[in-house]
Parts: C-alpha cells; structure tokens; sequence
C-alpha cells in the first residue's frame, strides 16, 4: 500500500505464492463488499505464482527495483534450492534488473540473513554492500517486519545494486 501511494507514477507487480499474501493485499485495497467489482490501483498488478516464473517470462532490463521483505527462512538445508536468493537465480535476476537497479531485501531471520550473506559475498552481478540493521527512511514498515521488532528478533535490510 505505500509503494503504491508513494509511487502512483511506477507500474508495481505484487507477487505472492500464499493465497493468504493474495486475499490480505486484497482486503486492504478493496472495501469490504466491492471485491467483485472494486477497481484494483492502476499502477497495481498482481501475480499469484512463484515470482520466479514471473522473471522468466519479463524482458531483459525491465525492472528499476525489486523487493523481496521478510521472506519464509526454509531453515532446512535441503530448502536452500527453493529460496529466491540462490546462486542459480542470481543470473535470472541480474538479466531483468536495469544496470543501476537496486534490489532491496530484508529479513530478521538469522539463518536467512547468514545465507543471503553468504550467496551475496560469492556473487559478481551485484554491488554488495553490508546491511543495515535500521530500516531505511524511503522503505516502508510491513506486519512481518513489525512482528519480528515486537518478538525481539533484529532485521538486516540490505541494498543491492545491479552493476
């Protein structure tokens, strides 16, 4: 919601795999009683898939910034080839990312903030710098990111950019 209000000049793709993710962006852009016939925002679209399916299908340098906030851990290690910062995906998102682009991620998980180190050090696509352990003044708070502060779990958010 405050991408959108703060951007109404960006064209915006929320993508979310959960049905949930889905129906609570919804219900909090639609009254209640007009989801058959409410108008989403016009800078708004959605895609509920995995956003990697997404990324295939976009062209080459289309994106000006990608976010990708508190995303599930798969603390398992055998879960690592399903997270979306992993070293094979890491092409697919430097091709649709502008050269400049910035790719914001945050998360307060220690075991996803050690992998996204991790990969991120290994890599050569992307301008790398250490996170911040505040968020931003131009990111928006989110549910996830207000539990975590709440359950005494630390965010990082890192920005990375598209060399």
């Amino acid at each position: 919601m405050a991408q959108i209000a703060a951007h109404p000049e960006a064209a915006l793709i929320a993508s979310e795999v959960f049905d949930n993710g889905i129906c609570s962006l919804l219900s909090r852009l639609v009254p209640e009683g007009g989801e058959a016939t409410a108008p989403l925002p016009v800078n708004l679209r959605l895609w509920a898939d995995d956003a990697r399916v997404l990324l295939r299908l976009l062209p080459d340098g289309c994106l000006d910034r990608l976010f990708l906030l508190f995303p599930d851990p798969w603390p398992k290690l055998r879960h690592a080839k399903r997270r979306f910062i992993h070293p094979a995906a890491l092409p697919l998102l430097g091709r649709v990312l502008k050269p400049g682009a910035e790719w914001r991620v945050a998360s307060d998980d220690a075991t996803c903030q050690a992998w996204v180190g991790e990969v991120m050090a290994a890599q050569s696509l992307f301008h790398a710098p250490p996170p911040a352990t505040a968020r931003p003044p131009d990111w928006p708070p989110t549910r996830y990111e207000a539990k975590a502060l709440r359950e005494g779990r630390a965010p990082l958010y890192w920005t990375f950019t598209r060399r």
